[in-house]
């Protein structure tokens, strides 16, 4: 039983023992000795049952913060046990799926429709601790399987936020209006008239299908073992973010692909500003002024660059005159070197005469993300069952769905016409 609960019914029995002991015209002695205890205990109590509500309200928010993310828990303690090779082997020899894997896969199939088996996102990542073994005494023994290079990530270190979504459209509706304060103008005047408030709408729909086709031959199925689970995890994790990559920044939006922010920056609004001149500090400066004048960023480290490695070449050579300072440097004294990506994937190649290339500069304003990248449900993988059938391979298909939306254009600042060397 509660504390609380046994304080209240004392306290009620208290209360009803001094209202038969109250009712008497001349209490004895006993009686008003025993009516001065009771009261003392009645408002000590009180204090006891106060401090027993406010620590059995602190029990049940923790029980109910724990119910509420029990079942996250033990989604994700799934996930950490779903085994890759399962699916190969399931789709390679038709083996049944067992345990946390099968589980997965039927919890997936029940919220969206796959053509194959359904791989969490979460899946794909790389896991520390799984290593293969050593394996027995062999005249050749294999070793660890030496993954393809792939560019590194640059969405998540400029501030991309992830979006799953089961099934339909998602819209976030953004403030567009500009509503303003003002002073009563005299004693008897009004203030500033009402300011219609309005939101516009951006949505995120399932239009793009990116896909990857993977070729295992039948010697790397019985030769590779446990390995082959973390390879091909690595590999489709860098392909497909690769892929991403490279959407969310210069996606076409034709022939299957969404709308990049850097090809797409006029439909999304998103400030452009030439620099027609030699790189230097002075031109992102500019731009990181523009962010805080918007309200977009309150101060030069919150703000993330985007650039390409023969951009920092240049700056990193050019010296200041007179000094040992060179225009990185200063760049660097501003903006941390944690919020620089360096990508020769998400930035396209210098061009020009001289040549040139472009910077990209985000912002989060007030929690929201620069960029919001659309996924619909998990990785579908299908297997091609005849391609490689003479020869006993099995060749994958990896299917996602993703589109690409902006929230607040004023979060993003391009900047053109970067000269990495003189006219």
């Amino acid at each position: 039983m509660l504390e609380s609960v046994k304080i209240n019914r004392r306290q009620s029995e208290i209360r009803q023992a001094l209202s038969e002991l109250v009712g008497k015209q001349n209490p004895t002695e006993d009686e008003t000795r025993s009516m001065e205890s009771m009261d003392a205990e009645y408002r000590q109590n009180e204090t006891r049952y106060r401090a027993a509500l406010i620590a059995e309200d602190t029990e049940r928010r923790e029980a109910g913060e724990e119910l509420e993310t029990r079942g996250d828990k033990e989604w994700n303690d799934l996930i950490d046990r779903f085994e890759m090779r399962q699916v190969a082997l399931a789709l390679d020899e038709g083996a049944a799926l067992s345990g946390p894997t099968n589980e997965i896969v039927q919890e997936m199939r029940s919220q969206g429709g796959y053509r194959g088996f359904p791989v969490p996102w979460a899946a794909l990542e790389t896991r520390a601790g799984e290593t293969i073994a050593s394996g027995t005494p062999d005249p050749i023994r294999t070793r660890p399987i030496i993954d393809r290079l792939f560019p590194d990530s640059v969405a998540s270190r400029m501030g991309v936020q992830m979006i799953n979504i089961d099934s339909g459209e998602t819209e976030w509706p953004v403030v567009t209006s500009s509503v303003s304060a003002g002073w009563a103008s005299s004693e008897t005047g009004n203030v500033a008239g009402p300011t219609a408030f309005a939101t516009t709408d951006k949505a995120l729909k399932p239009e793009q299908n990116l896909g990857i086709q993977m070729r295992i031959t039948r010697k790397t199925l019985k030769q590779s073992g446990s390995a082959l689970e973390m390879a091909v995890r690595r590999d489709m994790n860098s392909a497909i973010g690769a892929a991403l990559d490279q959407a969310i920044f210069l996606g076409t939006g034709a022939d299957g692909q969404p709308l990049g922010v850097i090809t797409g920056q006029s439909t999304y609004g998103i400030t452009s500003t030439d620099a027609a001149a030699l790189a230097d500090w002075s031109a992102f400066r500019a731009a990181v002024v523009r962010f805080m004048t918007a309200n977009a960023a309150g101060s030069p480290n919150a703000v993330k660059a985007l650039i390409r490695p023969e951009l920092w070449s240049l700056l990193d050579d050019t010296l200041i005159s007179g000094t040992a300072v060179s225009e990185w440097d200063r760049l660097l004294k501003n903006i941390p070197a944690q919020n620089i990506a360096m990508s020769t994937n998400a930035l396209a190649d210098p061009s020009g005469t001289p040549s040139e290339t472009q910077a990209l500069l985000t912002t989060s304003a007030g929690g929201v993300a620069p960029i919001f990248v659309g996924v619909w449900g998990g990785v579908d993988v299908i297997r091609d069952p005849y391609t490689d059938a003479q020869s006993g391979g099995l060749r994958l298909t990896a299917l996602t769905t993703a589109d690409v939306t902006v929230a607040r254009p004023a979060q993003l600042e391009l900047i053109t016409g970067l000269e990495l060397e003189a006219s």
